[in-house]
């Protein structure tokens, strides 16, 4: 994982250019380098070296005349090197020399042969192409300065002020002058009409087991994300269990206000179920609120939702990083795809249930996925997410939504999930925790944390500034206090109607009360680990 940053068009200084990149140097703080083309156009990267710690710098060449810079990981691209790819030379070992290998092998049609998470720019003469990974894992940013410079960047503090108008690249495209943007990305279940496959819970566990398994590629050390719900459970007893095969052992971390939130009651559980090395790391209310200012620059948001669960994420990746560990996996994408938040009990029908399951794993990288990245790489800490590994999606989201609705099994939610992974003779996890009910990461962490941040809040705002806020805020207008907060700091940093216009605030549907936690909906229960398993029988 690392920054990227692409100016095409002549005129830039390289010294500026620096300056722009180190304002993310937070993402790459192993390496930095630059690169100007014959043709004038600069490459820029802030490396954390993942893969290949030795010879992987970048930009990198390819056998030609085409530059490259990457951010992410290829899980595949052993396989590219062995196989489409057996004719090239390679000037490394790093997952991201076959990218522009690919660019010289097939033109601009190889995204989809990537298994990954990703974002890059080649450029080649006066010809160029970006591109981002299917579900927008990392992040990426595109503008347009005065000049008529075209700008990439993982982070859109190193542009905003240079350009005249930008924007979010959109997931599952790649762009080049001469075809614009172009969708590659077309999976079979954007169409909820083609969820019609029959459950098979022998093939959710494996191919999340795979998906796992690709994830663990890395040559530093890997730990990963545990909260105790299920989703983060399941991926540590899945790499929990991968990693014992060849004898090592897994870390696994977790954030509470104390050793009472209910997060680190369950995740203490899990860690000890498991026998991983355990890290349970505390902050308070007061710590949480003085870094808000910091934590909204990085993050690059005003969603309301995102600045509460990112504040402990923040806390725990620094944490992390500070022991020396790169690499964490992390559990997002389970809710969207199996409809585990606690509002898709309240879907009116199967298709309204589908189709938001849709929606949401659609524009996840507008808030757990931004969320997710940022949140980690303010410290330099990749996160990986197996359950939005595309072979799994393509599994997962095709399943008929009867068999994944709340109602079918007395309102449990993600159910096929936990029983896909309910093995007697070999448990995963302990019933308690398989069996946990949703609870939200900011939830989490400790109630009191949510209250009182709420409470801050309001008394930063008045109640004049609030009746205004559609005058100061005119577009995506706050609509409380909180949020009114957190916009008049993200605009501190972000003046930009552009910034402004990359944000979407993520709002539950069908419930009364529009607050996105978990305990605004009817349905949430305060309990922590004692949620007693469902009587439903699968049939």
């Amino acid at each position: 994982m690392c920054g990227i940053l692409a100016i095409i068009g002549k005129g830039k200084e390289q010294v500026l250019v620096k300056e722009l990149s180190k304002r993310m140097s937070h993402r790459g703080p192993d390496e930095s380098d630059l690169h100007v083309t014959e043709n004038g156009h600069i490459l820029s990267h802030e490396r954390l070296s993942i893969i290949d710690l030795h010879s992987g710098r970048q930009p990198i060449q390819g056998s030609n005349t085409a530059w490259m810079v990457h951010n992410g990981e290829v899980y595949n691209h052993q396989q590219l090197r062995d196989g489409i790819l057996k004719n090239h030379t390679f000037r490394t070992k790093s997952d991201s020399e076959v990218i522009v290998h690919l660019y010289e092998e097939f033109g601009y049609d190889f995204c989809n042969l990537l298994d990954g998470d990703w974002a890059f720019v080649i450029v080649d003469g006066d010809d160029y192409i970006a591109g981002r990974d299917p579900m927008g894992v990392k992040p990426l940013y595109y503008g347009l300065d005065e000049r008529g410079r075209t700008y990439f960047s993982s982070e859109m503090k190193t542009i905003a002020d240079q350009c005249k108008t930008f924007a979010t690249f959109p997931p599952g495209h790649y762009y080049t002058p001469k075809t614009g943007f172009v969708k590659y990305y077309n999976p079979q279940y954007e169409d909820y009409l083609k969820a019609d496959h029959e459950l098979d819970l022998e093939l959710i566990r494996t191919s999340l087991t795979e998906a796992t398994r690709k994830r663990l590629m890395s040559d530093v050390p890997i730990g990963v994300l545990l909260s105790g719900g299920l989703d983060s459970s399941l991926t540590s007893s899945i790499a929990s269990r991968l990693l014992a095969e060849s004898g090592k052992k897994l870390h696994s971390f977790s954030i509470g206000l104390d050793a009472n939130a209910p997060d680190a009651l369950a995740a203490k559980k899990v860690a000890d179920y498991l026998g991983t090395e355990h890290h349970e790391i505390h902050f308070t209310i007061e710590q949480g609120i003085e870094i808000l200012d910091k934590l909204i620059w990085h993050l690059e948001t005003y969603d309301v939702t995102s600045i509460r669960a990112s504040t402990p994420m923040y806390f725990l990746s620094k944490a992390i990083a500070d022991l020396g560990i790169k690499v964490v996996l992390s559990g997002e994408g389970a809710d969207e795809i199996f409809g585990g938040y606690l509002y898709f009990r309240n879907a009116p029908t199967a298709i309204d249930f589908q189709k938001e399951t849709i929606e949401r794993v659609q524009k996840l990288f507008t808030a757990d996925l931004l969320r997710a990245d940022k949140s980690t790489m303010a410290h330099g800490l990749e996160a990986r997410v197996p359950f939005l590994d595309k072979d799994f999606l393509d599994i997962s989201m095709l399943i008929k939504a009867e068999q994944k609705q709340p109602k079918t099994y007395d309102e449990k939610e993600k159910y096929i999930l936990r029983k896909a992974f309910d093995t007697p003779n070999n448990p995963y996890l302990p019933d308690e925790v398989l069996w946990r009910q949703k609870e939200q990461f900011s939830d989490g962490v400790g109630y009191n944390w949510i209250d009182q941040l709420i409470d801050y809040c309001s008394s930063k705002v008045t109640d004049l500034e609030l009746e205004s806020a559609a005058t100061t805020f005119p577009y995506n207008t706050p609509a409380t206090k909180e949020a009114y907060y957190y916009r008049t700091i993200f605009h501190k940093y972000y003046p930009q109607l552009s910034a402004a216009q990359t944000v979407r605030k993520w709002i539950p549907k069908w419930q009364e009360n529009q607050d996105p936690s978990g305990r605004a909906n009817a349905a949430h229960v305060k309990a922590d680990t004692d949620i007693a398993k469902t009587s439903v029988i699968f049939s």
